[in-house]
C-alpha cells in the first residue's frame, strides 16, 4: 500500500509539473481564416503572463509590420481569441499573430504597443519571437 501512495504522488507531481511548465510556455495556434467580418482569431493562445494577442502585418519577408487589431490575454490557456481589426485587411494579406507582454506601460489593461516600442512589447523565448503567420482569405 505503501508502494502504491508513493507511486500515485510521485505520478500526480510529474503530472502537475508537466502541466504547470506546459501552460508557461507562450504560443499562438491559428490557421488561415476569413477576416470579411474585420475579426482575427486564433484557436489558442497560452500566455505566461497577463497580455495580448497583437495582430501585426506582415509580408514574405517575415517582419512584423503595423498594428492592425489586439485582444487581451490571460495567463494561461486563452482559447478562441478574437481580435477586432482597425483596419481593412484583403484577402491574400499575410497576418502575424503574436504575444505580448502588459508590461512598461502607464497603464494596466490599456494596449499601449506602437511598433519599436517597448511599452506592451513582444515576448522572445531564446530570442525569438512568440508568433504565428497566417493568411486572410
Amino acid at each position: 500500500m505503501k508502494t502504491l501512495i508513493s507511486a500515485l504522488t510521485l505520478t500526480f507531481a510529474a503530472t502537475s509539473a508537466f502541466a504547470a511548465g506546459h501552460a508557461a510556455m507562450p504560443s499562438v495556434e491559428a490557421t488561415n481564416q476569413s477576416v470579411a467580418d474585420g475579426v482575427v482569431s486564433a484557436e489558442m493562445v497560452v500566455a505566461a503572463q497577463n497580455g495580448w494577442m497583437v495582430v501585426h502585418r506582415t509580408d514574405m519577408e517575415m517582419k512584423p509590420g503595423p498594428v492592425v487589431g489586439y485582444a487581451p490575454l490571460r495567463m494561461g490557456d486563452n482559447v478562441d481569441v478574437a481580435a477586432i481589426l482597425t483596419e481593412e485587411v484583403a484577402p491574400g494579406e499575410m497576418l502575424m499573430l503574436m504575444v505580448h507582454s502588459e508590461a512598461g506601460g502607464v497603464m494596466t489593461g490599456g494596449f499601449e504597443y506602437t511598433l519599436g516600442a517597448v511599452e506592451d512589447g513582444p515576448i522572445r523565448i531564446d530570442g525569438d519571437l512568440v508568433m504565428t503567420v497566417i493568411t486572410a482569405e
